[in-house]
């Protein structure tokens, strides 16, 4: 059994079982490929995958429990790589960031502006995605850090921590009928057609939910991943807008009000995660602290050290959250 077979397997199955995807990804040939993934079944006695012809067509039962050990061993050689980089340079590296469009317009690019100068020989990738595609990345090692406020929890291999909480704003140009309202309830706002953002995104469920105890049906019209966009549509007048309130910023957005709904809404809090068992380099950890101050490195490693979910959510039970 050879190294190259597991990472041809793995990659495969990452590919959507396209042999001739995966040798291009990976520089080589697809028969070698194709060879080498029936040298290690016929070394190991089954089979990874069931074939129809020479196409691939499935995982097997056998082969789904061999792709999950397989990429606990192809984590375990790059945290071994990572190790000897950070012992022989540790200013020097990469850093993947997978997140969501509000994140990254909003929340991120103070703390990537000091990171770049505090590591400017660190290349830095930031992927989007939906908040699903985003736990993904992070869960198969695409990426070393997930940033989102949905769906991190369906992931049970994330190690995940809390890094603020943040609430709504209803967005609507000067003139509209709801800046004369002096405190917005749920039935003011369902009066009007809603622009917001697509269910999974930046906290949408919290809205619907709100909306949901109140015996309300909103009209929601339009939907967006993106802020901006969501607002340009407020100022084509296509309806009122609920956005994150780290959204509006009042030198851009001085045509539109932002009216508090935080009374209306729960909070959102977004995280940060990442794979377990991964070896966080030293630029890693200050890039954790320098989005998330309360996340020092001597925190994240405590969280590193618990069992399970449980005992992390019991570290941050009593953290009073920074509000974005």
């Amino acid at each position: 059994m050879k190294l190259q077979q597991l990472r041809y397997i793995w990659e495969v199955a990452r590919h959507d079982l396209n042999v001739s995807a995966t040798a291009q990804s990976l520089y080589t040939s697809q028969p070698g490929i194709s060879k080498q993934i029936r040298l290690l079944e016929d070394e190991l006695g089954v089979e990874v995958f069931a074939r129809s012809g020479k196409h691939l067509t499935r995982v097997t039962p056998a082969g789904e429990a061999i792709l999950d050990v397989a990429g606990q061993i192809l984590q375990k050689v790059e945290s071994i790589k990572q190790v000897a980089q950070e012992f022989s340079d540790e200013k020097k590296g990469s850093l993947a960031v997978a997140t969501t469009h509000t994140q990254a317009r909003y929340a991120l690019p103070r703390p990537i502006t000091r990171f770049i100068q505090q590591y400017p020989e660190v290349s830095l990738h930031m992927h989007q995605g939906t908040p699903m595609q985003i736990s993904e990345m992070a869960a198969d090692g695409t990426v070393d850090f997930a940033i989102a406020t949905e769906a991190l929890s369906h992931f049970s291999d994330l190690i995940m921590m809390p890094c603020y909480r943040w609430n709504r704003s209803v967005v609507v140009p000067k003139d509209h009928p709801l800046t004369q309202v002096s405190k917005l309830t749920l039935k003011d706002v369902a009066a009007f057609p809603i622009v917001t953002y697509v269910f999974g995104f930046t906290g949408r469920s919290k809205l619907d939910d709100a909306f949901k105890r109140e015996g309300l049906q909103p009209k929601v019209v339009f939907t967006a991943v993106d802020s901006d966009v969501i607002k340009t549509y407020v100022r084509l007048g296509l309806g009122v807008g609920i956005i994150a309130s780290m959204a509006y910023e009042p030198d851009q957005d001085s045509d539109l009000v932002a009216l508090d709904c935080s009374h209306l809404f729960e909070s959102s809090t977004t995280k940060i995660g990442f794979r377990k068992g991964t070896f966080l380099r030293g630029y890693m950890y200050d890039f954790i602290e320098l989005f998330a101050p309360h996340l020092s490195r001597e925190v994240v490693m405590q969280v590193q050290a618990c069992g399970n979910r449980a005992e992390i959510d019991e570290l941050f039970a009593h953290q009073e959250l920074p509000d974005l």
